[in-house]
Formats: C-alpha cells, structure tokens, sequence
C-alpha cells in the first residue's frame, strides 16, 4: 500500500514538470510572437479582452486577465499613451471607471489576431483534434480538481 502511494506522488510530481513545462514551451512561442507585433503580452490580453467582450471596468480587467491590481494602471497607462484604449467614467457610478478600446486599438487587433490564433494553432499542433479535446477536457477537470481544494 505505501508503495502504490509513494509511486502516486512521483507521477504526480512528474505530470506537475511535463505540465510546467509544456506550457513554458508554448508559452514563450505565443509571447515571442506577440512581442514582434510591438506590445507585451499583458498588453495585448488587455486589448484581446476589451476587443472581444467590450468595455470593463479597471478593476475586474486584472482578474480576468490573471494580473495583479497594482499592475492595471501601469499597462492602462501604457496602452492609453499608444491611443490603443481610453479611460471612460461610469455615468451611474463615480468611483468606476470602464477602459475602452478606440478604433486605433480595433484596427490592431482585427489586424494582428489572426497571426496570433495561427502562432498557437502552429505552436499546438503537435497534437490531433482528438487529443486537443482529450487535452482540455483532463486540463479542464485538473483545474477544477486542484480549486475544490
């Protein structure tokens, strides 16, 4: 019994190094490709978000991109400078404020996006369709398993 445990750990611990690392590799492909279109990648998920689900408030735009709140106003800052986006005050409330993209920024992204879906269609494509679902559905059901806990 203990050694079909300590033989669990070490694949767990494996599928934990297979896992980082694959997605170091994919993602440093997607984000070498991003920077040659002159942004950083925290910039462009800013741009990809306000592009494909419209304006949003600054303070949700770190949770839905996975960025600390401290690090909104600095990439803000940046993106409204490039006149990609512009700060827009809440009418019914104050103390929000909506960053909205500009027709600069729309025209960017409608022009870099379809190379950025085909850098990750290219950098995934190790794997068949079949496996692409297999690989999210199991990725899908590790991240809801390791929430739960």
């Amino acid at each position: 019994m203990q050694m079909a445990k300590e033989k669990d750990i070490k694949q767990s611990l494996k599928l934990f190094i297979v896992l980082s690392r694959a997605y170091r590799s994919v993602n440093d492909q997607v984000n070498k490709s991003i920077q040659s279109f002159g942004v950083n990648p925290t910039e462009f998920a800013v741009l990809e978000l306000l592009y494909h689900k419209g304006d949003q408030p600054l303070q949700q735009i770190g949770e839905k991109i996975l960025l600390a709140s401290g690090s909104i106003t600095y990439v803000v800052d940046k993106l409204e400078s490039k006149g990609l986006i512009v700060r827009r005050a809440c009418e019914r409330d104050r103390r929000v404020t909506y960053a909205s993209i500009t027709e600069k920024g729309r025209a960017f992204i409608e022009k870099v996006f379809p190379e950025h879906a085909q850098t990750i269609h290219e950098t995934v494509s190790g794997l068949t369709t079949e496996e692409k679902e297999q690989a999210i559905s199991l990725l899908k059901k590790l991240g809801y398993g390791a929430k739960r806990e």
